[in-house]
């Protein structure tokens, strides 16, 4: 899951109609499921008079079958939350939150029929949405000296890493946010500068 991937970066709200049914399909970033439990909290005090608040969500990366959820809230087994999260993953779009709000209009859809319309509230949803590129990180701590500052701060923009916090003591301490993808590089290219002696630690918690 190391590499870049599309994220959810604006909310919508988009509104449909089917048979007199009203869909309406809120859809906001979300990195957890605390976050994504907050925003169905906000949509179920708009709308305490729908018949159905149903949900998908991707919370990491769009593939990560670990952190995802759906629920039919009510509707037939299979018909809502299943077809949302089909839309969401298809999307290719990570870290994003759907809650399709139904104010039943009299006629009854089938379960095609629910399926078709959950599926399609997202998808005009998703039209919508404003997405940008998430490059995963990790966090590393390295010591050095005074002297050998600026060189390890040029290898650090070369694997498009940031430092994140320096603590100038005895020694420099630098915390770093580095792509994924670019670990390795730095850790072979600290070897090369410095013989051995500088290396990357984890971030004591």
């Amino acid at each position: 899951m190391s590499q870049p991937y599309q994220i959810a970066a604006s909310e919508v709200i988009d509104e449909i109609e089917v048979t007199r049914s009203r869909f309406i399909c809120y859809i906001s970033p979300c990195d957890s499921q605390q976050a994504f439990k907050q925003f169905l909290k906000e949509i179920q005090l708009q709308h305490p008079q729908a018949n159905h608040h149903c949900y998908a969500f991707v919370a990491g990366h769009p593939l990560d079958s670990q952190r995802y959820g759906f629920s039919d809230d009510g509707e037939p087994s299979g018909t809502a939350g299943k077809p949302m999260l089909a839309v969401l993953q298809g999307s290719g779009v990570g870290e994003v939150a759907a809650i399709v709000v139904r104010y039943f209009g009299g006629t009854k859809l089938g379960t095609g029929g629910l399926q078709r319309a959950y599926s399609a509230s997202v998808r005009s949803a998703l039209a919508s949405l404003v997405i940008e590129t998430k490059v995963p990180k990790v966090y590393k701590t390295i010591a050095c000296q005074y002297t050998q500052v600026n060189d390890i701060l040029h290898l650090v923009k070369q694997v498009g890493a940031e430092v994140i916090s320096q603590d100038f003591a005895e020694n420099v301490d630098l915390t770093l946010a580095i792509p994924e993808q670019g670990v390795e590089l730095l850790v072979e290219q600290l070897k090369t500068l410095s013989s051995g002696q500088l290396t990357l630690n984890n971030i004591n918690k």
